[in-house]
């Protein structure tokens, strides 16, 4: 798994790129602060990866999880995680 991050210059926003590994996969979606906790559904590639943009606002820190055929998981390359009560888990956290 892997996140890049692209800063604007027109404007206080950063593009993030969510890539997920997984071949086997029949779905891959992200949530987290940046899109209000809606499952966004990430587009698979023939190679086996899920990608997916979004553009946030700078100067932030963002919660997200994967849910990887209904199976809710962390990035490992996030910056942070941190715990979330209503979940009893930890969330991947994103610095931008």
């Amino acid at each position: 798994m892997s996140i890049t991050k692209q800063y604007l210059k027109s404007k206080p926003e950063c593009k993030i790129t969510f890539c997920v590994p997984a071949k086997e996969a029949h779905k891959v979606e992200v949530a987290g602060d940046f899109n209000s906790w809606e499952l966004s559904e990430l587009k698979k590639y023939k190679n086996g990866n899920f990608k997916g943009q979004f553009n946030v606002p700078v100067d932030q820190k963002y919660q997200f999880r994967y849910i990887v055929d209904g199976q809710w998981i962390n990035e490992a390359e996030a910056d942070g995680y941190q715990w979330n009560d209503f979940a009893a888990a930890e969330n991947s956290v994103l610095e931008v």
